[in-house]
C-alpha cells in the first residue's frame, strides 16, 4: 500500500495548521460549559489527579500541556457547532459508536 501524495492545498493546510495557537486553558473551559473535571480529564485524556492540579494554585499548581489546550478548544468547537457537522462528517469524527446514544 503506497501513501498517497499531497497536493499543494494539503501542504498548504498542514502548513496551516502547524502554525495554529488553537487552545482553551480548563479554567475557560469549566468557566463556559457546566462541566465538572472528571469531564475534563476524559476529554484531554489525563488522570483526574492532573486535572486538579490544572485548577491549584501555589506550587502544586501544574500547567496543561499545549496539546490538552488545543483538545479543550476542539471540544468546545464540537460543542458550538455539533448540529451544523453534517451526519457523514460526524461519522467520520468517531462518533459513529455512539448512535446509540442519539446525540
Amino acid at each position: 500500500m503506497n501513501p498517497r501524495p499531497l497536493t499543494q492545498r494539503e501542504q498548504d493546510l498542514i502548513e496551516l495548521y502547524s502554525y495554529c495557537q488553537l487552545g482553551m486553558t480548563p479554567q475557560q473551559f469549566y468557566a463556559k460549559w457546566q462541566v465538572n473535571q472528571e469531564a475534563i480529564a476524559a476529554i484531554c485524556s489525563r488522570s483526574v489527579s492532573t486535572v486538579h492540579c490544572w485548577f491549584r494554585r501555589g506550587s502544586s499548581y501544574r500547567r496543561p500541556a499545549t496539546a490538552d489546550l488545543r483538545h479543550l478548544a476542539l471540544m468546545d468547537f464540537l460543542l458550538e457547532h455539533f448540529e451544523q457537522i453534517p451526519e457523514p462528517l460526524r461519522d467520520v469524527l468517531c462518533f459513529s459508536d455512539l448512535e446509540d446514544k442519539r446525540i
